[in-house]
């Protein structure tokens, strides 16, 4: 495994525009009006990241071959500036045990105080795609605890990404994926999901995953399912990963 650096600058433009009743006053000689106003600032952000990489044994760019990728996000205790502390659990610990591991995985890391943001990991994303032979119609999102936030956050918000997407004991937001329209739309009730959870989870309490499931089934996504673990607490990762199930249910789709 390598530790690699990403800095990359993106430009962010908020504007924030309201409608209502117009009246060209100033803001000395509003008071007791309404009146419509307009906000616009740019800003200039720097996104970093840490992250392992793990290429394939049979990994070589000069063959023309395109490798699957697993994009993993940790949870809140493998936070940090100790970039190893990202192996302690998931695709990153099994990957170099198993023979013949056939994807390439990036497990970025999260800094102490923070979680997971979109816009870091979608940029972090292009970054890996332009840089390795990703095969792009098979690429994977997993992740776990705050991890698994982030899997539902990034995988609903932007479906067209991701082959599949498979968050363990984590939970999501109803607005985005419940608005999500055109192209969008369609790729979110395409994406197969597989959700994880402990059945005794006291950290991350088991609903979480039932009503994000319970949402995508209803809007019409056929391709979702829930596995819960009767007797397990916040870990079910160890469970899921140890076994090449989840694995292999990866390569079954493609986008």
């Amino acid at each position: 495994m390598k530790k690699l650096n990403l800095c990359l600058l993106l430009p962010l433009l908020l504007s924030l525009s309201a409608c209502s009743t117009v009246k060209n006053t100033s803001a000395t000689d509003s008071s007791g009006t309404q009146t419509a106003q307009h906000f616009s600032v740019t800003q200039t952000r720097v996104l970093s990241a840490d992250y392992l990489l793990y290429l394939p044994e049979d990994y070589n760019v000069s063959s023309g071959k395109h490798w699957p990728l697993i994009f993993f996000l940790h949870g809140a205790g493998e936070r940090g500036s100790d970039i190893w502390m990202v192996a302690k659990h998931g695709p990153p610990k099994v990957d170099t045990h198993l023979t013949n591991f056939p994807f390439i995985v990036v497990s970025p890391q999260c800094p102490d105080g923070k979680i997971w943001s979109d816009d870091l990991l979608l940029a972090l994303l292009d970054d890996v795609e332009k840089k390795y032979a990703v095969d792009l119609h098979h690429v994977y999102l997993t992740g776990l605890s705050m991890g698994g936030y982030g899997t539902w956050s990034l995988g609903l918000t932007y479906p067209e990404r991701f082959a599949a997407i498979a968050p363990l004991c984590g939970g999501g937001d109803y607005i985005t994926p419940y608005l999500a329209g055109g192209a969008r739309r369609t790729a979110l009730l395409n994406l197969p999901i597989w959700a994880f959870h402990g059945g005794k989870d006291p950290v991350v309490p088991t609903d979480e995953s039932r009503r994000m499931v319970d949402l995508m089934q209803k809007l019409g996504d056929p391709n979702v399912k829930l596995t819960v673990y009767p007797e397990a607490q916040h870990d079910c990762w160890t469970q899921t990963f140890a076994t090449p199930e989840i694995f292999d249910w990866f390569l079954q789709h493609s986008r």
